[in-house]
């Protein structure tokens, strides 16, 4: 007996869990509303993080190498155009300059004497070419008289004798001319030389004075008293000593995530927040937009970013480049509109193949799907177009919001 009564009860537990479950079904999933509300003014935005830049800006480097032994400013400090920063050891600069003025005066008298050994060449070879002129025109007169048998043949030949003696005068006297003009050109090119060693030397020398390009603040410092500072050589940069700004005008730089870059355009309206200034916010506008996505430090990352430039507009107090900073971009705005929760637009596809936007609706227990346009998205809402304000929409869960048809039986709380 006690076995049946056991088989009883088990068999009404059974009815009751149908009929609990069958009422549930009956009632519809439980589904989350919220109210499709009318905006006078509705902004769209878009927010993204970075620092604050000076607009002009001096990485400080040193054109020669050596050691610091000359630092008159520290971090901080305001600075004029022209204001010495830092001093480079000048001992070889100045020593090669030295000797390249050395070397001037040297050749430059080596150039002085083979000037006067061609003017005193030129002058041979004019008495060596007047003798060889007299000679040809003597022998000329010769070789008359020979023909006639007026003088001797020995006469003859001592003449040919001294006319080729001379054309040979007049030819060595031509190579030393030639010889004296090329050790003259010679010595001058030494001249030349030496003076551009002179000019880089002098240059070198006054490039250990460092001097501020811009006026502004010593932004950054990097380099002591005493330590030695390298040039840069073709892709290796040489020693950053300092960074000078001009804090008169202020950029945010910020980075802007690929799905939002393409809303956002030069002239658009910024609000900047400092962490160091968490009170205050301060007026911005675009002024730059990347034209292509910034480095990725992690190889592989699929998200993609775009370095976007904001002028501030507003004087901020105490400013320090580096600052990190939020800026939110106003990228549009539309006055009397719908807007609902982002989250209950969903995608549906129609009787034709095609995809449509819509939201659910809950009529008479049941999920009413609604075909509706969507404009601009603000925050977590978007404009719609195609329900009323006041229209209550489904907006979750998003289990069931994902695959909720039209006439699905629904419960609302």
């Amino acid at each position: 007996m006690r076995r049946f009564r056991w088989v009883g009860i088990g068999i009404v537990l059974v009815v009751v869990i149908l009929f609990v479950l069958g009422r549930s079904g009956d009632e519809g999933q439980a589904v989350e509303l919220a109210p499709a509300e009318s905006r006078d003014l509705f902004r769209s935005f878009v927010n993204a993080s970075g620092e604050i830049l000076a607009e002009r800006y001096a990485d400080i480097g040193s054109s020669v190498m050596g050691r610091v032994v000359e630092l008159p400013v520290t971090e901080g400090a305001e600075v004029q155009a022209g204001d010495l920063l830092a001093r480079i050891d000048p001992i070889q600069a100045r020593s090669e300059l030295e000797a390249a003025e050395a070397a001037i005066q040297a050749f430059a008298a080596e150039a002085a004497s083979a000037a006067e050994q061609v003017v005193a060449a030129r002058a041979d070879l004019e008495r060596a070419t007047a003798e060889a002129r007299e000679s040809s025109i003597n022998l000329e007169r010769l070789e008359t008289l020979f023909r006639e048998d007026l003088v001797s043949a020995s006469e003859m030949d001592a003449a040919r004798a001294a006319a080729e003696s001379r054309n040979a005068g007049v030819d060595a006297a031509q190579a030393a001319v030639t010889r004296a003009e090329s050790s003259g050109e010679a010595a001058r090119r030494r001249v030349l030389q030496a003076r551009a060693q002179a000019a880089r030397a002098r240059d070198l020398l006054e490039k250990t004075s460092i001097v501020a390009p811009i006026s502004g603040v010593v932004s950054r410092l990097q380099v002591r008293q005493g330590e030695m500072v390298v040039i840069g050589i073709q892709n290796q940069p040489g020693t950053v000593l300092m960074t000078v700004s001009d804090l008169s005008e202020l950029n945010a730089e910020v980075k802007v995530a690929e799905a939002d870059v393409l809303r956002v355009a030069v002239g658009q309206e910024a609000t900047v927040t400092l962490e160091a200034l968490p009170d205050r916010a301060f007026r911005g506008r675009v002024t730059e937009v990347g034209a292509s996505a910034l480095p990725q430090l992690t190889a592989g990352a699929a998200a993609r970013e775009f370095r976007v430039e904001i002028r501030l507009l507003d004087a901020v107090p105490n400013i320090r480049p580096g600052l990190t900073c939020d800026a939110e971009i106003l990228v549009g705005e539309q006055d009397d509109v719908v807007v609902v929760p982002l989250q209950s637009v969903v995608i549906r596809t129609r009787d034709d193949g095609g995809e449509t936007r819509g939201v659910f609706t809950v009529s008479q227990g049941a999920a009413r799907f609604i075909e509706v346009e969507t404009g601009m998205i603000g925050g977590l809402d978007i404009v719609v177009h195609g329900i009323e304000a006041g229209s209550e929409v489904i907006v979750g869960p998003y289990q069931i919001l994902r695959g909720l048809e039209d006439g699905d039986r629904v419960r609302t709380p």
